[in-house]
């Protein structure tokens, strides 16, 4: 997905541009998808392309990775793309959309984790569809 700079800013919210396009973090606990829904699917608010599942969703206890959708994979192979990410003095891995390649957040390995990888992710990027409303 191929947007300019002013398409991005016209499609979504101040904090959605700065966490799709730019990188960034949202407050901790500030999301609506914090904690998990029932049957559904998480959409990019970017694209619409669908990225988790809520059968994959799953409350964090891990110190560091509680305040944001917490996921132990995704929704389909090839929805996500991973990166290396050294900002901030560190190794991570970035999650992007494979679609429109925005920030979505970073995985993590995580023993407290469902499988042991624990997918930290912006609430403020997703959108939820209600299992029957996909």
């Amino acid at each position: 997905m191929d947007l300019s700079d002013n398409e991005w800013r016209e499609r979504l919210t101040p904090e959605q541009y700065a966490v799709l396009r730019n990188k960034g973090t949202e407050t901790p606990f500030s999301g609506e998808y914090v904690l998990p829904k029932n049957d559904g699917t998480y959409l990019c608010q970017g694209c619409g392309s669908v990225l988790f599942s809520a059968d994959s969703q799953y409350e964090s206890t891990t110190p560091g990775l509680i305040g944001w959708p917490s996921f132990s994979d995704v929704a389909k192979s090839g929805a996500v793309e991973l990166r290396d990410d050294t900002s901030l003095g560190m190794h991570r891995t970035e999650v992007v959309c494979a679609t429109c390649g925005g920030h979505l957040g970073h995985l993590f390995e995580d023993e407290h984790a469902p499988n042991g990888m624990h997918y930290c992710i912006n609430s403020c990027v997703l959108d939820f569809k209600p299992k029957g409303d996909e």
